[in-house]
């Protein structure tokens, strides 16, 4: 998709996408959205994911677009589509523990001749082997069908579904900490205790519009088990956008400029950071590592004083403000930095999460009745 294009302003054509999309086939979109029709055709879908990622976009952007043309009510779904990933971010934040033994558990004994087979398309079921070259080629595969591959990896396969997380971050250009590791939890089912998800033949055939018929899938299995219990804790960030110091530090996470203009010009330095994959725990493909940095280099022509530098950089800081990364790779980096060097790093967040966030101390229907909440808060 966009990994193979680096050429065109990634703002412009987030922007370019959101208003093709919210113009023309929004209004189709929750009687469509299950539907993967190939790679060739995705304009039942926004294929944005890749861009609220990187906040080339913001949700809350997306959204105000979107109530523009159409009511609350017609939109509804893929108002919370959005704010799944929001979810997903906040649950993490407030139990990061998860993320931290997800990237110890990798490791784990598994069959390694089934696992080639797997990750090299050869395992002879059509649909997941043909959706193993389309990730690796087009780094993006529908939601829907994210679902399907998570299930049959782990329940036809027998694979670790930590692997799995790990093989969709590697490839995928929305990888984000929270919601495919989540997500691949929720399939096990072991993110909602006792609720997986079992891929049908019969589903695959009609949401692939019989592209598909996969046989030999395992239709009964019994949801994985998880014996530690993740406790919630508190969330321990408020809302900040007051300088500290004069340097910033911005990673790919949270690039949307717009409000932030005049703050972000009040920098001596803006230190644009990529992770190289010799600072990673998980490898990123190069695609989605050119992805990042095309990014980045777009931030660089908006702001006058920042530049693109290796993670080394941090490295010479004694005291730094950072837009807050969530958890994930980048935290875990600065992390690392702060407990080395003893560097004082101020975290500069935004309201909308802080909000939101509070919100995920359950599960999503507990989040969803808030959504009207904060739409009103934050609907200028």
């Amino acid at each position: 998709m966009y990994a193979k294009d680096n050429t065109k302003n990634l703002f412009k054509l987030a922007n370019s996408i959101a208003e093709n999309f919210v113009s023309k086939n929004l209004s189709n979109y929750q009687g469509l959205r299950n539907y993967d029709y190939g790679p060739k055709k995705r304009d039942n879908v926004s294929c944005l994911s890749p861009f609220i990622t990187h906040r080339l976009i913001l949700e809350q952007e997306l959204i105000k677009r979107s109530l523009d043309f159409y009511p609350f009510a017609k939109i509804e779904k893929f108002i919370q589509e959005i704010y799944w990933r929001t979810y997903w971010k906040g649950w993490l934040e407030l139990r990061p523990a998860v993320w931290e033994d997800f990237i110890s558990e990798r490791v784990e004994i598994y069959d390694e001749t089934a696992y080639e087979r797997a990750i090299n398309g050869n395992t002879g079921i059509d649909c997941f082997d043909f959706w193993i070259n389309e990730l690796k080629e087009e780094n993006y595969l529908h939601n829907h069908t994210r679902m399907w591959f998570a299930s049959i990896w782990i329940f036809t396969l027998g694979l670790p579904w930590q692997l799995g997380a790990e093989f969709f971050m590697k490839y995928l250009l929305d990888g984000d900490a929270a919601s495919n590791t989540l997500s691949w939890r929720w399939v096990a089912g072991i993110q909602t205790k006792g609720k997986h998800y079992i891929a049908r033949s019969s589903n695959i055939s009609k949401f692939s519009n019989g592209r598909f018929n996969p046989t030999g899938l395992i239709a009964h299995a019994e949801p994985l088990n998880e014996e530690k219990e993740y406790l919630k804790g508190p969330l321990n960030l408020t809302f900040n956008e007051t300088k500290k110091y004069n340097t910033l530090v911005m990673f790919e996470n949270d690039l949307w400029l717009e409000g932030r203009e005049n703050f972000y010009e009040s920098y001596e330095n803006i230190f644009l950071i990529l992770l190289t994959n010799v600072d990673r725990k998980i490898e990123l493909d190069e695609k989605v590592l050119a992805f990042k940095k095309k990014a980045l280099s777009d931030v660089q022509t908006y702001l006058d004083n920042s530049s693109l530098e290796s993670s080394e950089k941090l490295q010479q800081l004694n005291s730094f403000d950072v837009v807050y990364p969530s958890v994930g790779e980048n935290l875990d980096y600065l992390r690392e930095v702060q407990k080395i060097n003893n560097t004082d790093i101020k975290f500069i967040t935004r309201e909308e999460d802080i909000f939101c966030w509070e919100f995920s101390n359950k599960g999503f229907f507990n989040f969803k009745k808030n959504i009207p909440d904060i739409l009103k808060k934050f609907s200028n």
